[in-house]
């Protein structure tokens, strides 16, 4: 794993710590919340960025470009991934 996870961890900690949001709750639900909006932002960031290539899009290099942005290894292909 590469420090980006790390980097989004502290900057939702701070996020919560100084309660950004508009609503008073607990500082693990903000976190947690806030945690996720920036994995997930990251990932389309990643995918964003696919746009800028001059070749149609693939799914299976979509999936390697967010395991790589967060230094994660592909899982093995004869591993079945339940799609929800």
């Amino acid at each position: 794993m590469n420090n980006r996870i790390l980097e989004l961890a502290e900057h939702a900690n701070y996020l919560a710590t100084e309660k950004e949001f508009p609503y008073d709750e607990d500082w693990f639900y903000l976190y947690n919340k806030k945690f996720a909006e920036l994995l997930i932002q990251d990932c389309c960031k990643a995918i964003e960025n696919w746009k800028k290539e001059p070749f149609p899009f693939d799914e299976d290099l979509a999936v390697e470009l967010i395991h790589q942005n967060f230094g994660l290894e592909l899982p093995p292909k004869n591993i079945k991934v339940i799609k929800i």
